[in-house]
């Protein structure tokens, strides 16, 4: 007997099932799925990690305030990121501030 459920459910239940197997097996996408929970959400709102080139992480941020600020914060990053990754290390931080639109 098929069990029908009453309502759909939310479209992010079934992303987060495929999440792992759509995400590029690269240490930046690693890098990026961890991104948000490594450095926390006010951080993630405005900076991203846009590339990996040799364990150099580049991270694009909304003005140079924050990537001054990133700069700083480097190498405390640096070790929370390569705590969350399961391959693969981030040796340091390249931050770069986005023009203006």
């Amino acid at each position: 007997m098929t069990h029908w459920r009453r309502s759909p459910r939310p479209v992010g239940f079934a992303l987060d099932g495929i999440r792992s197997e759509l995400e590029p097996a690269t240490l930046l996408g690693e890098v990026q799925r961890v991104w948000p929970e490594a450095v926390g959400a006010a951080i993630a709102a405005e900076a991203q990690p846009t590339a990996e080139r040799g364990g150099v992480l580049t991270i694009s941020c909304s003005a140079s305030v924050w990537a001054q600020e990133l700069d700083l914060m480097g190498p405390a990053i640096v070790e929370r990121l390569n705590e969350s990754l399961s391959g693969g290390s981030v040796t340091r931080l390249r931050c770069v501030s986005l023009p203006p639109e």
